[in-house]
């Protein structure tokens, strides 16, 4: 075998896809619905769903938070990964998005295990109390997320797990962009990430890249 690391390819994704669990029928049906709403279709991969799903289930996390609901995809496919009596409970400013993720939670599978917080997300995370986590998912707005991992730092325990999407923004990391596109604020995101002493963490490359790290200190 050769020293040198495999570089990832689009073929190597679409491998990784149909070698994953897909969506369910009710999945699919919540996307189509919301692409019907106009809701903008930007949530995780199926093979991104499932890594956090095994992620969850093997770090046995009951309480989970979320910065983004957006259709609520993530938060009921996170849901669906903890015991009975786990939660997530998720975030979303646009009221038309927190109003299109409650009427799907509902009729999901997991409606008992997840709860739509309405509100600007540094503001709603800073009312969520210290150690009432086990794991929180950022999903939002790209220049906040430094202020969104502070307050999750504060919000885990030591050993809480934290997951960050859009590492490669949104396929654009290396290319010229302005502030206005996000790219740049996922760059100086994950310079704070990498950073961050009291965290351990590394980005997967799955989906739009996820970093995945554990609180240490």
């Amino acid at each position: 075998m050769p020293d040198d690391d495999c570089i990832i390819t689009r073929r190597h994704y679409n491998y990784i896809a149909e070698h994953t669990r897909g969506d369910d029928d009710f999945l699919i049906e919540l996307k189509k619905a919301a692409e019907a709403a106009d809701i903008p279709r930007i949530w995780i991969s199926p093979a991104q769903a499932s890594l956090m799903q095994v992620i969850l289930k093997l770090h046995g996390a009951k309480q989970v938070i979320e910065v983004g609901t957006l259709a609520g995809y993530s938060a009921i496919s996170m849901a669906r990964a903890l015991p009975a009596g786990g939660r997530v409970r998720t975030i979303e400013l646009e009221p038309k998005h927190a109003d299109f993720a409650e009427d799907w939670i509902a009729r999901s599978d997991v409606a008992d295990k997840v709860v739509v917080l309405r509100g600007a997300g540094v503001d709603v995370l800073k009312t969520i109390e210290t150690g009432s986590a086990d794991a929180c998912f950022l999903d939002a707005d790209k220049a906040n997320y430094p202020k969104y991992l502070d307050e999750c730092l504060r919000i885990l325990p030591v050993g809480g797990l934290i997951m960050a999407d859009n590492a490669f923004a949104f396929g654009r990391l290396f290319e010229e962009a302005d502030d206005e596109s996000g790219v740049a604020a996922v760059r100086r995101f994950n310079d704070y990430m990498a950073a961050e002493k009291r965290v351990h963490a590394v980005m997967v490359g799955i989906g739009d890249g996820c970093w995945v790290g554990v609180k240490e200190a």
